[in-house]
């Protein structure tokens, strides 16, 4: 197969960059559980140069260490995703061991023990310490039957069996018991929603025996979405809910239930993981709270009276973590300057200050820094759709003159998901390189109100492809970039992204994708992935999915396309990479495949992190005829 390029034009170089993969990967850590607790931050830092062990880490005092060692790893396997694997409470910490699955305690300067038997079968996450009856509450995956079954169960701290306190549906998340003792709330939904379709919040009474009681529902539904269900220090229940088509803020009195700061903004996000939260509590009446606008995001702390006030921080990409106590608040943030990093304000003071940073060796220089800026576009059926674009830069080097930069599209996870414009040493990878660099929030994604979320009903495969074939014409039409250099890449769903644009359209002469769905019908027959079994939402109907699903017209394909993948991949299993390498090698479709032995869904390994931004460089220069300014392990390209 030929690849399409102009003629008579001369093949471009790649510009050196001080922004290695290696350094790039070493910079990727990943910070998430993050909680005050007597004063002191706790966190989980996800280390690729551990092989990706999530490390416990507490501040204490202005001093930093480590709570856990290897081979402990503090993960949960729950929906596979995981989330809140870590609860603090009164100098120990409960968290869910990857290796083994128990949960396990720990207190600074011991060895964890473990609080739950041996059992394989059994997944834990979400812990909410229960102090008046001493036991630990937590959302638990029971793998046992041919059916996996979630609910909610008590833990005793001394000893004992667990027993169940709520179940009957197919999922359950954020079990809180009130500060007074009184009573307990939790979200619940069935299939085939997932949370940001649809969930209900309910309020029970705790019985003598801490069993719940009398419970009620009191918001959300099929079409109604709620999200971080909360007690506020006087056991009033606030949370966040969609039903104005916006994820605002709400209390419940006991009796009514009202809307504390209204706007057209979004105050929640899609709970794909345990434990996300927008607002803290900081008593004296006061709430911080994190809103999206058009995918930025402001601090504001919330009165009793209802006054909203904007607290002035640097930091504008929010990780949907944020604790408070009185005027101490801990957050997850960063912006186009700064990597998502721990960081900690006092409200009374003004004052902030980073903690640890995702990316606390990896400092980039302002000669080649490329800051994004929010762009928006006519996407698929003239809808606005909107992205983050980085142009190329490195002041150190003379560009081509009268030719555009290649592009390198970027189509997210999820897919209701969404882009993050913190500094991220991997965009500048390529921003320093010379490559123009698009990460498009195609319809779908969250940050821009419900009717955004829902332009992908039914259409997985349509609206998401066409905004990002839309942005990358854009970026053409407005002279930004070289409309024969155009690539793209994605992870997860955005790898989906990537086959179908590959597929069914002729605009990328090369696409990356990583551990990306080649075949709808049989992802969604696999076993055993029980929380996105039904995910149907997005999905066409009847033969839609066949007719949605790459690996069946691969002669369609114009371009050259790069597989990557987990081999051990729960979520996206690797026959999905093998079905679609195999059908274009036989169809003769330039093409590589490479599969990383004991990575799962997400590459959490640096060295191979390291190898994907290389082998993806390698890749779309080799297949284009650009000539590279470093040496890099070769791929193995078939039928160039």
């Amino acid at each position: 197969m030929t690849l399409r390029t102009r003629e008579n034009v001369a093949p471009s170089a790649v510009w050196p960059s001080p922004i290695t993969a290696q350094r790039a990967a070493a910079g990727r850590m990943r910070l998430s559980d993050i909680q005050l607790s007597d004063g002191d931050a706790y966190w989980i830092e996800g280390r690729p140069l551990e092989h990706g062990r999530c490390v416990i880490v507490r501040e204490h005092d202005g001093v930093i260490a480590d709570l856990i060692h290897a081979p402990y790893s503090a993960r949960s396997w729950v929906h596979e995703y995981g989330g809140a694997a870590v609860r603090a409470h009164r100098g120990t910490v409960y968290f869910s061991n990857a290796g083994d699955g128990r949960i396990h305690t720990v207190r600074p300067g011991a060895t964890p023990e473990p609080l739950t038997p041996e059992d394989a079968g059994l997944r834990y996450a979400d812990f909410e310490v229960d102090p008046t009856r001493d036991r630990l509450i937590c959302v638990v995956e029971d793998h046992h039957g041919a059916t996996v079954v979630n609910d909610i169960r008590a833990i005793p701290l001394g000893g004992g069996a667990p027993v169940t306190l709520v179940s009957g549906n197919d999922f359950y998340s954020t079990p809180r018991v009130s500060p007074d003792g009184g009573s307990l709330l939790w979200l619940t939904w069935n299939h085939p929603n997932m949370p940001w379709d649809g969930c209900e919040l309910w309020v029970a009474g705790l019985d003598d025996s801490g069993m719940p009681r009398d419970a009620r529902l009191i918001a959300g539904g099929r079409a109604e979405s709620t999200f971080q269900p909360s007690w506020s220090p006087e056991s009033i229940v606030h949370f966040t809910s969609d039903r104005t088509g916006w994820w605002n803020l709400y209390r419940w009195d006991g009796n009514d239930v009202d809307a504390l700061a209204p706007m057209q903004a979004e105050c929640g996000a899609a709970q794909w993981t345990f434990g996300l939260s927008t607002y803290a509590f900081c008593g004296d009446g006061r709430v911080v709270l994190w809103t999206c606008r058009d995918g930025g995001w402001e601090f504001f702390t919330l009165d009793s009276s209802g006054a909203l006030t904007r607290v002035d921080v640097p930091y504008s990409a929010f990780a949907l973590h944020v604790d408070a106590r009185g005027d101490e608040v801990l957050f997850h943030a960063g912006g186009p300057d700064t990597p998502l990093s721990v960081v900690r304000c006092n409200l009374a003071t003004g004052e902030h200050r980073i903690v640890r940073s995702e990316s606390d060796d990896m400092a980039i220089d302002e000669s080649m820094l490329s800051r994004p800026r929010h762009v928006t576009f006519p996407g698929y059926g003239g809808a606005t759709a909107h992205a983050w674009y980085y142009a190329p830069r490195n002041d150190g080097i003379e560009p081509e003159r009268g030719r555009k930069p290649p592009l390198l599209l970027r189509a997210h996870g999820g897919p209701t998901s969404s882009t993050n414009f913190a500094l991220d040493p991997s965009v500048q990878f390529w921003t320093s390189r010379g490559f123009a660099y698009l990460d498009v929030d195609y319809g779908g994604s969250t940050g821009y109100g419900r009717a955004y979320r829902d332009r992908l009903n039914e259409q997985w495969g349509v609206v998401d492809v066409g905004d990002c074939l839309a942005g990358a014409q854009h970026l053409v039409d407005s002279g930004d970039v070289d409309p024969d250099r155009l690539f793209i890449h994605g992870g997860s769903a955005g790898g989906y992204v990537v086959l179908c644009a590959m597929t069914f359209h002729d605009v990328f002469q090369a696409g990356a994708s990583l551990f990306g769905i080649a075949d709808l019908e049989a992802l969604f027959a696999q076993p055993g992935h029980k929380f996105e079994s039904h995910y149907d939402a997005p999905l066409p109907k009847g033969r839609g999915m066949y007719d949605r699903s790459p690996v069946h017209f691969i002669d369609q394909v114009r371009g050259a396309v790069l597989l990557l993948q987990g081999l051990d991949d729960p979520v996206v299993p690797a026959n999905q990479a093998e079905m679609m390498f195999a059908a274009l090698q036989g169809a003769g479709v330039p093409c590589a495949y490479i599969g990383y032995p004991g990575e799962q869904h997400g590459f959490r390994e640096a060295a191979n992190i390291a190898r994907t931004l290389e082998a993806q460089l390698y890749f779309f220069a080799t297949v284009t005829g650009m000539t590279l300014a470093e040496t890099i392990e070769p791929v193995e390209i078939l039928n160039l």
